[in-house]
């Protein structure tokens, strides 16, 4: 399926949500923008797709906003979702972003909403709005920190330098660098999709929710969560008691 300029491909529990405007190395504006809002709410009603995953056509993943058509971005600065999409929501499951070329300016936030990124080696990420002033509203000043470190975030939004892949992933950023991120993505989304979904869903929403907290308010937000599947818990519990999952099978 296409919606305008963003293709929607179910691969198994898997869906591969591709930015396809190479002609401005994937920069948004506000149809694509609007697309990308879609596409999210398709995969979230599909109780069948149980990761997506995230990534650009051609020589880029995503090059931020299109300052050629910013006017048709404006009117999403006070809207629920986010000027480039969805940059203002947590996806109900796993996201995976699969960087292929340049991920900076809003680019780079987009791939920051993913819970995880894989990186190819020709791979560059950045703050380069810095250079036009430009400033960050898509959720970089608040993940970034949150997923390398303060001092290093401060390092990138400040200089607005190049990140290259094997940096990216020395400093917690890419996860994992590959040759080809969106099929590692996919089949780390399938190794995803076969857990007990339940208690794993569980567990991401608790950090997402009780990021920030005081430790005893997170404590509480963990246990609250963890109580909602107990019984899917136990299940597991006496699965391993039976035998199965000896010596870290299934991992």
């Amino acid at each position: 399926m296409t919606l305008d300029e963003v293709r929607y491909e179910g691969r198994g529990s898997v869906v591969v949500v591709t930015i396809d405007r190479r002609h401005r190395r994937n920069a948004i504006d506000g149809r694509t923008a609007d697309a990308l809002v879609a596409a999210l709410d398709r995969f979230e009603a599909d109780d069948d797709a149980r990761v997506m995953v995230l990534t650009g056509a051609g020589e880029a993943f995503c090059a931020g906003a299109d300052l050629t058509a910013i006017a048709s971005l404006a009117p999403r600065a006070d809207g629920p979702d986010g000027p480039l999409g969805f940059t203002r929501r947590v996806a109900a499951k796993p996201t995976i972003a699969a960087v292929d070329g340049w991920a900076v300016a809003g680019g780079l936030e987009l791939a920051l909403w993913c819970d995880l990124r894989i990186a190819s080696p020709r791979s560059t990420f950045g703050c380069f709005e810095r250079r036009w002033g430009v400033p960050l509203i898509d959720g970089g000043t608040w993940r970034l920190p949150r997923v390398v470190g303060l001092g290093r975030a401060l390092d990138l939004i400040l200089t607005g330098r190049a990140v290259s892949a094997e940096e990216a992933r020395d400093i917690g950023l890419v996860t994992t660098v590959v040759d080809d991120p969106v099929e590692h993505a996919v089949e780390l989304g399938e190794r995803l999709a076969v857990f007990p979904q339940p208690t794993m869903l569980s567990d991401r929403a608790s950090v997402y929710a009780g990021w920030g907290l005081p430790l005893a308010e997170a404590l509480a937000v963990e246990m609250r969560f963890g109580l909602a599947v107990v019984e899917d818990g136990r299940a597991g519990a006496e699965r391993f008691a039976a035998g199965e999952g000896r010596g870290g099978a299934g991992t």
